[in-house]
């Protein structure tokens, strides 16, 4: 058990921008507009010698009710009731506002400890903002600043007791098991905890990303509603799903690109892809009322150019009534749209019930094994021995493309190599004809297989060298 650090506050004093600084990355988005953050985000943080988890929150709102800011409040509060710590931002510049004593009255009842920060404190122009937040009756603010590192020193010493208090309760509470040792005299490693399966979910706004993770976690943990474009940051939860460790990230909606004009949007969208990019496997999630829009084809052509493993869901799956006929329509219109996936899982799933959830993580698990798939070099050529005799490659100006041999360069997506003669004249139909057969032969469905053709010259290596003469052939000898 390590120490959990919750950062709350009201809109805009910096919250994301400490996170930020804390865990040593750029993680959650920062902007001008108040409000930004709306889900709970974890990270590992580091100050100093000090390892502990910090929380980022959204900022405090007044409303209690089940509107969007009552909400994102509930979630506030669940932070602050799981934290060990919560560390109260106040804005040294503005100075004290009427919701920050609201707030720290709650703190002071709900929270286990308490620890004041007066943010935005560099210069003189905070000390008054400074002083007045002694009024809160939180003991003395610490002085800092999340955009230049400025009192990081002060956190220190004000969280070194209760990471030593945590540490010391770890200890005690900890059992006292036998590990098992292999012949060197060192522990095994736990297959997949340490670097579990990395799953993305994308989509459109409102298609249902966040109410899908939040029933496979089997909690409230991301905030939901009938609200579009609720989701901003890319947040990532570590599961384990069925014995099977994974880090699902939640991504923002992505819409038309014409339509993306705020900056806010366009920063959560480029959260979304960097998250595509990190991803092992990309759930690609629809609704089933209105499937395989413009946008959603291009979702999923960005994952399969990115060479991730992609499966299709169609959410919603509980509002259809004739489900085998829009079943096998939605079949029809997958492998015409998408045929760069011809073979990809395609699941139904409902996630407001739950139906569907053993076959989407099925899927998960098989697509990766596809996207980690090796095949000998002999089997191959064998293969591409048989492709050729069925299909010769064409004669370009009545010089034949010789297919020589074939191997397989990588693997995370599948990338094979074939060496030939001319390879820059080979044509676009012929690679798909080897790709498709790749699919059909080795088990490949849907993943996104690269093959590279590369030139092996018929030229005699040592043609037009001279040949030693004998007195340096002598020498050799010698």
């Amino acid at each position: 058990m390590t120490l959990t650090l919750a950062i709350v506050g009201r809109p805009n004093v910096g919250k994301s921008t400490l996170f930020n600084r804390l865990v040593g990355k750029r993680l959650a988005l920062v902007d001008d507009q108040p409000g930004v953050t709306r889900d709970l985000r974890e990270g590992e943080a580091r100050l100093g010698d000090l390892r502990f988890t910090v929380i980022d929150t959204a900022g405090l709102e007044e409303a209690t009710d089940e509107s969007l800011e009552g909400r994102m409040r509930k979630l506030t509060e669940r932070a602050v009731d799981m934290a060990d710590v919560c560390l109260f931002i106040v804005d040294a510049r503005t100075g004290l506002a009427p919701a920050d004593r609201v707030f720290a009255e709650i703190l002071r009842r709900r929270a286990s400890h308490v620890i004041l920060a007066a943010n935005k404190a560099e210069g003189a122009a905070a000390d008054a903002g400074v002083i007045e937040a002694w009024e809160l009756g939180l003991g003395e603010p610490l002085r800092i600043s999340a955009e230049h590192g400025e009192g990081m020193t002060d956190l220190y010493a004000a969280l070194m007791p209760f990471a030593d208090a945590a540490e010391a309760k770890t200890a005690e509470t900890a059992p006292v098991t036998d590990v098992a040792v292999d012949e060197d005299g060192e522990a095994p490693a736990l297959p997949g905890n340490d670097k579990p399966l990395q799953v993305a979910v994308v989509g459109r706004p409102n298609a249902g990303k966040s109410t899908l993770i939040n029933k496979i976690l089997g909690e409230d943990r991301l905030l939901t509603g009938p609200e579009a474009g609720i989701t901003r940051d890319a947040i990532s939860l570590q599961i384990d799903w069925a014995g099977t460790p994974m880090r699902i990230f939640d991504t923002a909606g992505m819409r038309k690109k014409a339509k993306v004009q705020e900056k806010l949007e366009k920063m959560s969208v480029s959260d979304g892809l960097r998250a595509v990019k990190f991803a092992e496997v990309v759930v690609v999630l629809l609704d089933a009322a209105i499937p395989f829009e413009q946008q959603d084809l291009r979702i999923a052509d960005l994952a399969e150019r990115e060479g991730r493993a992609v499966v299709v869901a169609i959410n919603k799956w509980d509002l259809e009534d004739e489900k085998s006929v829009k079943l096998k329509a939605l079949r029809e219109a997958f492998e015409h749209l998408l045929p760069q996936l011809r073979g990809a899982p395609l699941v139904t799933v409902s996630a407001k019930t739950g139906r569907g959830l053993d076959r989407l993580q099925a899927a998960i698990l098989k697509a990766h094994d596809v996207w980690n798939r090796r095949v000998s070099t002999a089997r191959l050529n064998r293969w591409l021995t048989g492709m050729v005799e069925a299909h010769p490659p064409p004669a370009p100006q009545g010089k034949r493309i010789k297919l020589r041999y074939m191997t397989q360069a990588k693997t995370r997506p599948p990338g094979f190599v074939v060496m030939c003669s001319h390879p820059e004249k080979m044509p676009e139909s012929y690679n798909r004809y080897l790709v498709n057969g790749l699919r059909e032969a080795f088990d490949m469905p849907g993943t996104p297989i690269r093959l590279t053709l590369r030139s092996q010259s018929d030229k005699n290596p040592y043609k037009g060298r001279k040949k030693p003469g004998p007195s340096k052939l002598r020498k050799h000898l010698k």
